[in-house]
């Protein structure tokens, strides 16, 4: 038998938003946060650039600019009372982050500091503006240092590195979740009337991406295997300005700072594709603009694969004290000093837009009308739809902050006066099933074989440029590495600190989400933020302003299969109109 706990609040993550939810969690009922990672290597921790809101510390500015900004560069997907909500909400969530202590970058008057980036505009529109609250180029890690210092203040209580891998439902609601721990290998059950995920994106579906090895969809993949929908999946952001050939980011706020992205003939060619902010465009744009330089022959290098991110015209002192980090990375990985040489960059693999979808207050939707009872989402983990199509750079430490506090006090007020909910008999069964599947395995396929291939697919049909074709053999590919995934064999039988077996239960999630956003995108005939496709250019509003919403069911014969539904976009101000910079 397991071991049993029981919590009013339990969060799974214990990144930005997992943080910010215990919180204020905490602070009113029992809580627990599990972890598979110490919290403060949560990949909160490696975002670079800022988080905005509108202060007007260095310039006019407003919320409701901001508003439109997430809007426009979710290219009108974005849910709008939900942007509404976390562009008002922002001032105060950085604030908040200020009085815990969080040591932001100041003005020569003492005020928080601001810079410019990608897609954030004055007067709807007119002109850059600078919006980016940041700590130098550490802006994430010290929100995550932050956090813990005052979680570890408010005696939160963490249950490091143990994995959940199911959760545990009981007519329709939530009666807690099935973790492993890492350290011992044996399991343990955690009661709870409440249930957040905060568990972060999935990146690591893709070969070339700035996600730590720990990003494998875990929150995702446990609530899409319960039978419950994820939202928007198609939409995955590529972030124009990774290290070439490695995928390690370097922050927008680069270009926020004066960089200049140019080709092989020195041109600063966004000045084609986005006339009006050029370096400063949203990200799908810039990410597609270095794309097509690439392809039409015009990268940089022996290969021509790449082109040069231009920092050598910002006085040495300005790149030292306000973005240390990435001049440290160039010069680690690639060998170059930005000071002097411009550094080779390539999109990769970022963020994304889809997860388990929430409403504002962070209730997890069985469907377009009904909410789990006593479960949340928050985070990268979630689609309250923000994003849209596009999430707008400094947005997702934003969101993590004012949904994440959003998510702890539904969570905690639900808690509150709500009773258990009965576990199910032998509640740990599914798991055990499938550790004992993998510890006896004798198929003799390997985690990692399986893991490359799906990458190297996803890298290579489903990435930035897609079309009906490239997708479907995507589709095939991974339906393939699926059947082959249930001869994995785990070379390391023993019980304490297997990660053997857990990178195999990971490579599960990550074969699971590459189906959903494979078949998601294949299904929307457009082109729209993060989603392009060459056969389908233009978006289309009549057929596809909605969200798609995938269930995972079963057919007669007992085989899996996604069902496609779709939701209505939230419209309350902004109609759509052309996107263009």
């Amino acid at each position: 038998m397991p071991q049993v706990h029981k919590y009013d609040v339990v969060i799974v993550g214990a990144g930005g938003a997992g943080m910010r939810a215990a919180l204020e969690s905490s602070k009113r009922v029992r809580t627990a946060v599990l972890t598979k990672l110490y919290p403060t290597r949560s990949h909160t921790g490696a975002a670079q650039g800022g988080m905005c809101a509108a202060l007007a510390n260095v310039e006019e500015d407003n919320w409701e600019w901001h508003t439109f900004d997430t809007i426009k560069g979710g290219d009108y997907l974005v849910d709008q009372d939900a942007a509404e909500i976390m562009a008002k909400e922002a001032i105060d969530a950085v604030l908040d982050l200020e009085k815990m202590g969080l040591p932001f970058s100041r003005t020569p008057e003492g005020r928080i500091d601001q810079r410019r980036f990608g897609g954030h505009t004055r007067n709807h529109g007119e002109a850059a503006v600078r919006r980016a609250c940041y700590a130098a180029d550490r802006t994430g890690h010290m929100i995550l240092q932050t956090l813990y210092q005052q979680c570890i203040k408010q005696n939160v209580e963490f249950y490091n590195e143990f994995y959940v891998l199911d959760l545990l439902m009981n007519d329709g609601e939530v009666s807690g979740v099935v973790a492993y721990e890492l350290s011992t290998g044996e399991l343990h059950v955690f009661q709870a009337k409440s249930v957040v995920f905060a568990t972060g994106g999935f990146g690591r579906v893709f070969k070339t991406t700035s996600n730590a090895l720990s990003l494998t969809g875990d929150g995702m993949g446990v609530v899409w295997r319960r039978g419950l929908p994820l939202e928007d999946m198609e939409f995955y952001q590529f972030h124009p300005t990774g290290l070439a050939g490695l995928g390690i980011l370097l922050t927008e706020g680069a270009r926020g700072e004066g960089g200049i992205l140019r080709n092989d003939a020195g041109e600063r060619f966004m000045e084609r594709y986005a006339p009006t902010i050029k370096d400063l465009a949203p990200r799908d744009m810039v990410s597609r603009a270095i794309y097509t330089e690439v392809r039409q022959g015009r990268g940089c290098g022996p290969n021509k694969e790449y082109v040069l991110l231009d920092l050598t015209h910002i006085p040495a002192e300005q790149l030292e004290a306000k973005l240390p980090d990435i001049t440290e990375f160039s010069r680690t990985y690639l060998g170059i000093d930005p000071v002097t040489e411009p550094v080779p960059i390539y999109p990769t693999a970022h963020y994304a837009m889809g997860g388990i979808p929430t409403d504002i207050d962070a209730r997890a939707l069985r469907d377009n009308q009904h909410v789990v009872p006593g479960l949340y989402a928050a985070g990268e983990a979630a689609c309250v739809s923000v994003h849209g199509a596009n999430r707008l750079g400094t947005n997702s430490l934003l969101d993590i902050n004012v949904f994440g506090r959003r998510a702890g006090l539904a969570a905690a007020e639900y808690a509150a006066t709500a009773h258990f909910v009965d576990l199910p008999d032998q509640p740990e069964s599914d798991v055990r099933q499938l550790i004992d599947r993998l510890l006896n395995g004798t198929g003799g396929e390997r985690t990692g074989a399986i893991r490359a291939e799906l990458q190297q697919t996803m890298d290579d049909h489903a990435s930035v440029y897609r079309t009906d074709t490239t997708l479907k053999q995507a589709e095939v590919d991974v339906a393939e590495l699926k059947r082959r995934y249930l001869e994995v064999t785990v070379q390391d039988k023993g019980l304490r600190y297997n990660t053997d077996v857990l990178e195999a239960v990971e490579l599960g999630f990550l074969l699971d989400l590459a189906e959903v956003v494979v078949v998601s995108a294949r299904a929307r005939n457009e082109s729209r933020g993060g989603h392009f496709r060459e056969d389908y250019p233009n978006r289309d509003d009549v057929n596809f302003m909605r969200h798609t919403m995938a269930y995972r069911e079963t057919d007669a014969e007992g085989n899996e299969e996604i069902r496609l539904d779709y939701k209505p976009v939230t419209v309350t101000r902004y109609q759509p109109m052309e996107r263009k910079y």
